[in-house]
C-alpha cells in the first residue's frame, strides 16, 4: 500500500460474488431412489441464514483492530441495493457520524472514470485505442524515443509504460498537468516498454489531457456530462476544495505511533486537482454504487446504453499480467484490464480497483457474472487493510461459503512487512563506514539543485545541519558516511529515510546530488544550478 509516506494511489485487487446464495433449505439428504421421497415436516427442514448475522458486529470490530474511524458500504446484486451504510465517525474531532450520502475520496478507482470517459470517445469514432497516441497528442514524447512513437491510448491505460510511478513528479507539487505532462520526456523508464506491468499515474493524467484535447472540453466536465449527471452521481466532485463545501463529508484520518501505541489524529486533505483523472473524484456508496451497477451493466444505466458493450467488455478483459505470485489460494492471478484489476476470487470472476490518498483508502469490486458489486469507503490511510476484509467478507457469505479469516490473514501479512522493514533498517546501518567525515564544510553543499523531469531539490545547512527540501516536504539530513547523508525516519513524509549522496566536479567542487525519489528506478540526479549573479 503506502511505502514510506503514504501518498501513492492504492491498487486493490477485489472479489467477485455468486450467485447461489446459501438459499437452499439445510436439512436431511432427499432420496434419490425410485419411489416418493420421504416428507420431511416444513418445522423440521432449517431455515436459510441470514447472510448478513453479525456483519454489523464484524465490521465494528474489524475496524476497531486497525482504528479506522469511519467506514461506508453498499451492495448491489440483480440490480437491488442488498446494503447501504455508514459506521464510525466521518471526523475524528466533531465524532459526525457516517452515512451513506457522506463523501470520501475515491483515489486511484477515479481512473476507470477515466477509461470510460475514453470508451465513449472511441464510440463516437473519435479515438483508435491501438492507433499510435501522436495521431492524437502530436507534442507526446518520452524518454524512449521508440515508446514515443509506438505508444497507443491502449498502453497509456494499462500501466505498460516502462517507466516506473514517478509519484513525487506530481505529489505535493505545484506544477499544471501541462507542465507534468511536457516533463514526461526526462523521466528514464526501468523496464522496456511493454515488457512489464508498472502502475503509472501520470500516464493517467495523460489520458485525461487525451479526453480534453478529443472533447474539447476540461476532464471534469466531461465526466459531470457524460457520468455523473446520467448515472444521478449530483453530488459528486474533483476537488477536495469542493468537498469541503458538502453538508455531509468526511475529513482525512491517519495515524502517529509512540512506542506500541498508535492514535488516529486528522490530517490535511492532499489537492489532487492537476492529477485529477489518476485519482482526485470524490464520492459517497450511495452514489458509487450507480457506478458499480453501470458497469455490471455493460456500460448500460436505466434504458441508456451509455458506453459500448464491447467497449465495457474490454476494461473487464485482461490486457497486462501483473506478474505477482498467489499469497492465497482464494485470490487467483491477477491481470489489468483498461482501468480496471481482474482476478478470481474462490472460483468466481472478479473486477476491481482500489484507491488510496493521504487520510483515504476506497475498494470497489463486482462479480459482472453473478450480477453483484460492492463499494467501501474509508477515512484512513496507511496500514489500512479494511476495505479489501469487508469485501471478501460479504462475498465469502453471498457466496454460502465458510468465511475466510482475513482479519487474521492480514495482522500476519503486516507483522512480514515490519520484520522486512527492520531487517532492511538494519542491513542499512551495517552498511555505514565509522569514522568517516564529509569532504566539504556543509556550507559548501548548500545550493539549489535540478533535474528536466523533477524540478529542484535545495539544500540548506540549518543548526550545523543539512536539510533538504522538494516539494512541499523537507527533512534534516544526518551524516551517514563519506559524501553520503540520511533522513530520519518520518510519518507521512515521502523523503522518509533517504539517502542521498553528493558527488564533486574535476575542480573538487560539489556539483550534484543524488536522490532516490523513485524506489523502482535508479536515483534521481539533480545538477546544481549555476549561481545567481548578484549587483
Amino acid at each position: 500500500m503506502h511505502n514510506r509516506s503514504g501518498f501513492v494511489f492504492v491498487l486493490g485487487v477485489l472479489l467477485v460474488v455468486a450467485t447461489g446464495i446459501a438459499s437452499m433449505p439445510q436439512g436431511k439428504a432427499v432420496s434419490t431412489a425410485a419411489g416418493p421421497a420421504p416428507v420431511v415436516p416444513a418445522t423440521a427442514l432449517q431455515r436459510p441464514q441470514d447472510p448478513f448475522a453479525g456483519f454489523d458486529e464484524f465490521v465494528v470490530a474489524t475496524m476497531k483492530q486497525w482504528n479506522v474511524p469511519g467506514l461506508a458500504l453498499a451492495l448491489i446484486r440483480d440490480g437491488q441495493i442488498l446494503l447501504a451504510k455508514g459506521y464510525g465517525t466521518r471526523d475524528i474531532e466533531s465524532g459526525a457520524p457516517v452515512t451513506p450520502s457522506t463523501l470520501f475520496a475515491i483515489g486511484s478507482i477515479s481512473k476507470s472514470f477515466t477509461v470510460t470517459a475514453l470508451g465513449m470517445l472511441v464510440d463516437e469514432g473519435k479515438l483508435d485505442w491501438d492507433k499510435p497516441l501522436r495521431d492524437y497528442l502530436p507534442d507526446f514524447r518520452l524518454y524512449d524515443p521508440v515508446a514515443s512513437e509506438r505508444f497507443t491510448p491502449r498502453d497509456l491505460v494499462t500501466h505498460r509504460s516502462g517507466l516506473p510511478r514517478h509519484d513525487l513528479v506530481w505529489y505535493g507539487s505545484d506544477l499544471t498537468r501541462a507542465e507534468m505532462y511536457r516533463r514526461l520526456r526526462y523521466l528514464p523508464p526501468s523496464r522496456d516498454f511493454r515488457a512489464a506491468y508498472q502502475y503509472q499515474n501520470l500516464m493517467y493524467l495523460t489520458a485525461g489531457l487525451l479526453v480534453e484535447r478529443l472533447s474539447g472540453m476540461r476532464w471534469e466536465e466531461f465526466i459531470r456530462q457524460r457520468i455523473f449527471q446520467p448515472l444521478g452521481m449530483t453530488n459528486s466532485n474533483f476537488s477536495v476544495n469542493d468537498l469541503q463545501k458538502a453538508a455531509d463529508f468526511s475529513y482525512p484520518h491517519s495515524t502517529t505511533r509512540a512506542g506500541d501505541r498508535e492514535t488516529v489524529l486528522r490530517i490535511p486533505f492532499r489537492n489532487l486537482d492537476e492529477v485529477g483523472p489518476a485519482g482526485s473524484i470524490n464520492s459517497s456508496v450511495d452514489q458509487m454504487i450507480r457506478y458499480v451497477e453501470f458497469h455490471i451493466r455493460q456500460g448500460r444505466y436505466g434504458d441508456r446504453q451509455l458506453l459500448s458493450e464491447a467497449n465495457a467488455q474490454q476494461m473487464q478483459t485482461p490486457q497486462m499480467v501483473m506478474s505477482e505470485p498467489m499469497r492465497y489460494d482464494e485470490v487467483f492471478h491477477s491481470s489489468y484490464g483498461l482501468g480496471f484489476v481482474i482476478t478470481a476470487y474462490r472460483g468466481h470472476k472478479l473486477v476491481s480497483h482500489g484507491g488510496g490518498i493521504d487520510g483515504f483508502i476506497a475498494l470497489l469490486s463486482f462479480m459482472p457474472r453473478d450480477k453483484i458489486g460492492l463499494i467501501v469507503l474509508t477515512n484512513l490511510s496507511g496500514n489500512n487493510p479494511v476495505p479489501q476484509i469487508v469485501t471478501y467478507n460479504v462475498y465469502d457469505r453471498l457466496l454460502g461459503l465458510p468465511p475466510v479469516d482475513w482479519v487474521a490473514r492480514m495482522q500476519q501479512q503486516q507483522k512480514q512487512q515490519e520484520e522486512t522493514q527492520r531487517k532492511r533498517r538494519e542491513e542499512r546501518a551495517a552498511q555505514r563506514k565509522p569514522g568517516t567525515q564529509p569532504s566539504h564544510p556543509l556550507a559548501e553543499y548548500a545550493g539549489e539543485y535540478e533535474h528536466p523531469g523533477y524540478g529542484v531539490v535545495t539544500i540548506t545547512v540549518e543548526a550545523n545541519r543539512l536539510r533538504l527540501t522538494y516539494n512541499q516536504f523537507s527533512a534534516t539530513l544526518e551524516h551517514f558516511h563519506y559524501d553520503v547523508f540520511q533522513a530520519p525516519q518520518l510519518e507521512r513524509n515521502p523523503l522518509s529515510e533517504l539517502q542521498i549522496s553528493f558527488a564533486n566536479n574535476l575542480r573538487g567542487e560539489v556539483e550534484t546530488v543524488s536522490v532516490p525519489l523513485e524506489p523502482n528506478g535508479e536515483p534521481i540526479v539533480f545538477r546544481r544550478r549555476a549561481e545567481k549573479a548578484t549587483r
